[in-house]
């Protein structure tokens, strides 16, 4: 499309609206697909008047939407998967494990490495939180752990599945942005990764040293009868996890590793639990609730299935749908010139990348956070030929983990309302959501300097 001229004090009006209407979403709580539309409509009216035919406008939302449709089943998949995982025993093998073998340990730090391990296999946050997250803060209050700080090392963990995890929708919308596979994501995400675990799990260590706890605890043993009364409880049911990072890893796609393993678990489900297959497919389609001795793990073992996945799916659409508006028309060119101008290095360029992707999640949402950098800065990084893996590396280390930090982001709203627990309460425990965009910053301004040396000694050889 040719350049377009619409003045630059259109495309800062456009911008405040969208994020006035994204926002208010946010703050009142209202179905953020909304504000999403009313910023599409808006950005329509002035587009329009300006110098756009409606049908072009029209047919850019058309391949917006057409570009994602794959993350769309995607999405979708992942709400059936979570159900399988709950009916086939695969979450139930991992509350097993993990409530076993957790005598005489750090409370703070295992809650934290099995959290993440959890998030890891789920992919999701929110299903994280309100699986395992719920039932180590029931045991916060035997073990008298504060329950604030304990949710900072669940939120730490759990979010770790919206940055790595190959199930995660976050990431999928992240690699799908930045136009990367798994493989090289996952290359260059751990390199800031693994530092940052390891010095969360140190903080933690530190702040547990006074929680230690024994798995003779009465509520502990309670939880553990529960799933053996109505779970075949076996080590071998990891193996439908691990077989989808295994796939994901050798390059299998991801539709067809997920739809492979959705197979095999739902054949789990009735070969070893003994479930109905009739009851497999409305779980996959409507979701999946457990009955246990233990009322408490009822009500925690939910999974919505893939109509719950709905309203993700709507908002995603809203979001690519603005996002390629933006693109498309140019209509973004003015303010990201701006906000790049004047870039020397690479590593300027990475510090700024984060800035921008958290501006945008902390005053819209997690999805703007990841698609607008991610779609408006890709030709910045062909132009210093950098790898885009490195762009959607960091939108994942600022961006996506610094959400549960907002008060008015969906996802502490989400989390504030599973566990009664305020975000100011919780976030200065979240130990990781910190630590991840500064070591992504710390890491920048060294990629700052030894791209700085690296052209010195080149200049001094000419």
């Amino acid at each position: 499309m040719k350049e377009n001229k619409i003045p630059e004090k259109y495309s800062f009006i456009i911008l405040i609206i969208t994020l006035i209407s994204i926002m208010t979403c946010v703050i009142f709580n209202i179905f953020l697909f909304y504000g999403f539309l009313a910023s599409i409509i808006f950005t329509l009216v002035i587009l329009r008047k300006v110098s756009f035919s409606t049908m072009k406008l029209l047919d850019i939302i058309k391949q917006g939407i057409n570009e994602y449709k794959s993350l769309f089943l995607l999405v979708s998949l992942i709400g059936a998967m979570i159900s399988i995982w709950m009916a086939s025993g695969v979450v139930p093998i991992m509350l097993y494990l993990g409530l076993k073998y957790m005598q005489n340990t750090n409370f703070l730090l295992a809650s934290f490495i099995l959290t993440s391990i959890i998030a890891i296999f789920m992919g999701s946050s929110f299903g994280t939180v309100s699986t395992i997250g719920i039932t180590l803060l029931g045991l916060a209050k035997v073990f008298s752990v504060p329950e604030y700080i304990l949710l900072g090392a669940i939120v730490s963990g759990a979010f770790i599945a919206d940055k790595a995890s190959p199930l995660s929708t976050s990431l999928i919308l992240t690699m799908e942005t930045a136009n990367i596979n798994f493989r090289n994501m996952m290359k260059s995400i751990l390199q800031t990764l693994f530092p940052t675990f390891i010095l969360s799990g140190l903080v933690y260590y530190l702040m547990g040293n006074s929680y230690a706890i024994s798995v003779s605890t009465f509520e502990v043993d309670n939880f553990i009868s529960a799933l053996n009364s109505t779970f075949v409880i076996s080590p071998i049911l990891l193996l439908l996890p691990i077989s989808i990072i295994v796939m994901s890893f050798l390059g299998v796609k991801m539709i067809k590793a997920m739809s492979l393993a959705i197979i095999a678990g739902a054949i789990v489900s009735v070969v070893v639990q003994g479930a109905n297959f009739p009851d497999m497919i409305v779980a996959i389609v409507n979701g999946h609730s457990i009955n246990t001795d233990s009322q408490q793990l009822n009500t925690i073992l939910v999974s919505g299935g893939m109509l719950s996945m709905i309203p993700v799916i709507l908002i995603i659409a809203g979001a690519t749908s603005m996002s390629n508006l933006f693109q498309q028309t140019n209509l973004m060119n003015p303010i990201i010139k701006r906000l790049t101008s004047g870039i020397q290095s690479k590593g300027e360029l990475i510090l700024k990348t984060g800035l921008i992707s958290g501006f945008l999640t902390l005053i819209s949402d997690q999805s703007v956070g990841i698609i607008l950098p991610g779609k408006l800065l890709s030709s910045k990084y062909e132009e210093f030929g950098i790898d885009n893996s490195i762009l959607a590396r960091t939108i994942a280390d600022t961006g996506i983990v610094i959400s549960p930090l907002i008060p008015w982001n969906v996802n502490s709203l989400f989390i504030l309302s599973t566990t009664g627990i305020l975000t100011t309460e919780y976030a200065p425990y979240a130990v990781l959501c910190y630590l991840s965009p500064l070591i992504t910053f710390i890491l920048g301004f060294i990629y700052d300097f030894y791209s700085r040396k690296m052209r010195h000694k080149w200049d001094m050889n000419q």
